[in-house]
């Protein structure tokens, strides 16, 4: 029987930092000790358990399953910690405390006004922004990294609070040249066909919303394919007269107003989505996280970006 009864803090956040850095040298440099001071607290971790908890590779040290488990313990007891700490500010009076934020990728035209405008109203709290893809975000909610996330659709794989703060939708755009930019009158999906989409990439929301909408209908390969991870690629290739493509209607405010791109009129779009905030169930927001919880519920919606051709939120 595994006896964890006496395993410490201090050996737990030993196997985090090794299996973060994949050299015992390295973590030691991370906790600030020496390398022999690491490797023994491994080594009475591995033989109190009675299970390897690193595979030793010719490229580094890599958790074992047994490994994988303690990492994700010490994220968990990390972030129990910090919100201890937290509630017992509360407890004291002290106003302040510290919300860290993950914001995907195409939350980042309009979530940094959102967060300036909670810290005007909350100068004593700490913020800290983290902005990733979907996928870096979803795993930094799993390991504890962040508070709050701000993102188009929950994850799956393990429980979340979810709360929709707003509409999120998507278009068609094209150079204002493109000849359907003319059209009075809504084009029907169908007529796209022969156009050339460049698309996001395989596994982001908006490239599944867009396989979903315009399934079974014949799309020409462009010249230049272009599959990233980046609405700004994305726009700059529809400028440069590479094709059209399927994007958050929230990325494109500045290039519409400057009349650089133009929203096709496409019947039944655009298609709206929503705007959600996430949290870990397992993970009791702070009273600092509580506020920004509360603040986005109220008056996110009025920071998300109007865009012209879109029609009224």
């Amino acid at each position: 029987m595994l006896n964890m009864r006496d395993v410490t803090i201090r050996q737990l956040r030993a196997v985090a930092a090794i299996a973060r850095n994949g050299k015992i040298t390295l973590a030691a440099s991370e906790l600030c000790l020496t390398s022999p001071a690491v490797t023994e607290q491994l080594k009475l971790l591995e033989d109190r358990l009675g299970v390897r908890l690193f595979h030793r590779t010719r490229i580094g040290l890599r958790p074992t399953d047994a490994g994988l488990r303690l990492v994700e313990t010490a994220a968990r007891m990390e972030a129990l910690l910090a919100d201890c700490r937290e509630q017992l500010r509360a407890i004291k009076g002290l106003a302040g405390g510290r919300v860290t934020i993950g914001v995907v990728g195409t939350a980042k035209y309009y979530a940094p006004r959102i967060i300036a405008s909670f810290a005007e109203r909350h100068p004593q709290i700490e913020l800290q922004l983290l902005i990733g893809n979907r996928a870096e975000t979803t795993e930094a909610l799993r390991n504890y990294e962040i508070d709050v996330a701000i993102m188009g659709r929950p994850p799956d794989g393990f429980p979340v609070e979810e709360a929709v703060f707003g509409p999120h939708p998507h278009v068609v755009i094209a150079p204002p040249s493109h000849p359907l930019v003319a059209s009075e009158t809504p084009i029907a999906r169908h007529c796209l066909s022969g156009e050339k989409l460049l698309l996001r990439e395989v596994g982001s929301g908006t490239r599944q919303l867009f396989e979903m909408l315009f399934c079974g209908i014949e799309l020409a390969e462009p010249a230049i394919r272009i599959e990233i991870g980046s609405n700004e690629t994305i726009k700059q290739a529809v400028m440069a007269g590479l094709g059209l493509a399927f994007i958050s209607a929230h990325t494109i405010e500045l290039e519409v107003k400057a009349g650089r791109l133009a929203i096709l009129n496409i019947k039944d779009l655009p298609v709206i989505r929503e705007w959600y905030l996430v949290h870990r169930q397992d993970k009791e927001l702070t009273p600092a996280a509580t506020a920004f919880w509360h603040y986005v519920l109220k008056e996110g919606q009025s920071f998300l970006p109007r865009v012209s051709g879109v029609g009224p939120r």
